[in-house]
């Protein structure tokens, strides 16, 4: 995973770039003609649907996204829930990762694992506590935008030789619960900087700690690998530099309405192109979709005091994500992880 090339391609990516795209594009675009784009903004975060088990034949993808989406609608049912409690903020953040990291990796889910389980419970949080929706709407309409997002997962299917594609059953799938020594150190790392980040975020921000938890958990992936958690650190730490400056740019122009949503749809067919070959080249892109994202739907798109709070919180989180790699034994081979 180096800096300066680009990792071995595994394929075609541009399908699962176009199903992202549009997932997180046509929400925001249709709300907004119906005037009510703060909806769109939630419903965009169901696109996050379509990123699990992106290289399965889309037969068994019908089988597993179910079950993720759900995932991902509870997570923001429990944002929602403690939206307005600092404290039970900051205990649910530590109870989402480890919870979402035990499925993970007891079920084999793979990439990108429980990163945007714990994403999606704090950016449901921080939206509930800045903006007017009540939490029946805001849950309604997420869950709309994993709907949407998995039927454009589902397009596929329209053409024979997918439908002829034969599924294996759901427990081949995701076989399990099951905790070998590699899955219990990875849940093990999870609960340790979920905990660290949690008491890191009390000092800094008590509505800045998912933010560090969740940059720890990218750091850590899904690889049992030390090397692999200092390469990713190394790449989350640069790409969201970089990426804030980015924002910055973007952040000049007022993008809004229509314009926002075509950015983010181009933000994320980027990011899908390049995120299992160059990890910081996709935190570069994925950085300013996430602010653009969480900015809009709170009012705060422009303030570059949230960029940088998000250098500092993703330097905290980094920084876990890579000492607790220290706790694999120098002898664990090292290996190759998609973002």
């Amino acid at each position: 995973m180096s800096l300066f090339s680009f990792g071995p391609s595994r394929g075609p990516r541009w399908q699962i770039g176009v199903q992202a795209a549009l997932g997180i594009a046509v929400p925001i675009g249709t709300m907004t003609l119906l005037g009510m784009p703060i909806l769109g903004y939630i419903a965009a975060s169901g696109a996050f649907t379509v990123l699990f088990v992106s290289t399965s034949p889309v037969v068994e993808r019908a089988r597993i996204l179910p079950l993720v989406a759900t995932g991902l609608i509870v997570c923001a049912a429990l944002g929602v829930a403690v939206a307005h409690s600092p404290v039970l903020l900051n205990v649910g953040i530590v109870v989402v990762a480890v919870l979402s990291a035990a499925l993970s990796f007891g079920f084999r889910l793979g990439p990108p694992g429980p990163l945007f389980f714990v994403l999606v419970f704090g950016l449901s949080a921080t939206v509930m506590a800045k903006a007017p929706v009540p939490p029946a709407v805001y849950l309604i309409a997420l869950a709309a935008g994993c709907v949407f997002s998995y039927l454009v997962a589902m397009a596929p299917m329209a053409l024979r030789r997918a439908r002829q594609v034969q599924a294996r059953p759901l427990r081949t799938l995701l076989p399990g619960p099951a905790w070998d020594a590699d899955a219990r150190m990875l849940v093990l790392r999870v609960a340790i900087v979920a905990v660290a980040g949690m008491l890191l975020g009390l000092l800094l921000d008590p509505g800045r700690g998912y933010w560090i938890v969740g940059a720890a958990v990218a750091v850590i992936g899904v690889a049992a690998a030390r090397r692999v958690a200092l390469q990713r650190a190394l790449h989350r730490l640069l790409g969201t530099i970089t990426g804030a400056a980015v924002y910055a740019l973007l952040a000049l122009l007022h993008p809004s309405g229509l314009w926002l949503a075509l950015l983010l749809g181009v933000l994320q067919f980027s990011i899908e192109l390049v995120v299992v070959r160059h990890y910081a080249l996709a935190l570069t892109l994925i950085t300013p979709l996430v602010l653009l994202l969480t900015g809009a739907a709170t009012g705060t798109i422009g303030d570059m005091s949230v960029a940088f709070e998000r250098i500092i919180d993703t330097l905290a989180g980094a920084a876990l994500g890579a000492l607790s790699g220290l706790l694999h034994p120098r002898t664990k081979p090292d290996t190759p992880t998609a973002a």
